[in-house]
C-alpha cells in the first residue's frame, strides 16, 4: 500500500522560507516521477514542481527560482524548498506521483504566508 506523509509547514511571514517533506512507502521515489502539488482556497489544485526517476526538475512559472524540489533516496523522501515566500503561495501543498496521482491525497500540509 502506497502511503505519502506530507510534513514541513506553517504560518510564515512573506519573503520567509519552509522546507516540506513528503515521506513515503509503499513506493521507491528515485524510481517515480514525483510531483508536488498545492491547492489554495477557493482555487483548484495546481501542480507546482516536479522531480523525474533521473533527478530532472520542473517548475510552475510562479514558483520559478524560489521553490527547489529534491529528493533524499536513502530516505526515500521528497523535499519541497520554499523561499521568497509570498502571501499567494498560501495553500495545502500535496505530494503525490507526477503520472496517475493516487485518487488519495491525503491531508497535506498547510502553508501560510502572512504578516
Amino acid at each position: 500500500q502506497v502511503q505519502l506523509v506530507e510534513s514541513g509547514g506553517g504560518l510564515v511571514q512573506p519573503g520567509g522560507s519552509l522546507r516540506l517533506s513528503c515521506a513515503a512507502s509503499g513506493i521507491i521515489v528515485s524510481l517515480t516521477a514525483m510531483g508536488w502539488y498545492r491547492q489554495a482556497p477557493g482555487k483548484q489544485r495546481e501542480l507546482v514542481a516536479t522531480i523525474n526517476s533521473g533527478g530532472s526538475t520542473n517548475y510552475a512559472d510562479s514558483v520559478k527560482g524560489r521553490f527547489t524540489i529534491y529528493r533524499d533516496n536513502a530516505k526515500n523522501t521528497v523535499y519541497l524548498q520554499m523561499n521568497s515566500l509570498r502571501p499567494e503561495d498560501t495553500a495545502v501543498y500535496y505530494c503525490n506521483k507526477r503520472w496517475s496521482p493516487m485518487d488519495d491525497w491525503g491531508k497535506g500540509t498547510l502553508v501560510t504566508v502572512s504578516v
